[in-house]
């Protein structure tokens, strides 16, 4: 995927992104999405299947879907979703199912679910780069609810999940706090970012 100049600030390199995925998903009939989204399930599965807590997310409806690849999940295998308790506070990852709506009008488990710390984290995007650079929504969410987790002291592995249109050849720019994910999984392919 050809993106703007790496030298372009992040805003105007979120805002294509953005548009290419909306343009990407409004072109997908809902068979055609629905076989992407399974496919990408096939990719993802095998990395998963050590891993006790898998943490997910509800897509916007322009993101693909992990709905698909958690509902393959071994039965002891659990699974958290964010959880916010205001808009801009760090999210919690909290035991699915997500079923109240969140400050942001995203599903999100209820407050009183238990909160989980993933060993496997899927993470959204809006853009990547095959080094495992993200760019997402512009808030920071993800960058700091990993961080916690990672100074929590667990080991934690990351996956964005794209469309193969999100990826791009190029390099992105990051800012120090930015984490970078150990490997990105689209239908067509697994990213390895270490």
């Amino acid at each position: 995927m050809a993106v703007p100049s790496p030298t372009a600030d992040k805003s105007a390199l979120r805002a294509e992104g953005l548009r290419r995925r909306r343009d990407y998903a409004a072109s997908l009939t809902p068979e055609l999405r629905d076989t992407l989204e399974r496919r990408l399930a096939e990719v993802v599965l095998p990395h998963l299947i050590h891993a006790g807590i898998v943490g997910a997310y509800h897509p916007l409806r322009d993101e693909i879907s992990p709905l698909p690849l958690l509902s393959l999940l071994d039965p002891g295998q659990r699974v958290g979703f964010p959880w916010f308790a205001e808009r801009d506070s760090r999210f919690l990852w909290r035991e699915g199912p997500a079923t109240e709506a969140s400050p942001w009008g995203v599903l999100q488990p209820a407050a009183e679910a238990e909160a989980l710390a993933p060993h496997v984290v899927l993470v959204p995007l809006v853009l990547a780069d095959r080094c495992g650079t993200r760019i997402g929504h512009g808030k920071g969410h993800y960058d700091r609810a990993l961080a916690h987790l990672r100074e929590s002291g667990g080991p934690v592995f990351t996956v964005g999940l794209a469309w193969d249109a999100q990826v791009s050849d190029a390099p992105l720019p990051a800012e120090p706090w930015d984490m970078k994910l150990d490997a990105i999984a689209t239908p067509k392919e697994w990213i390895s970012c270490g």
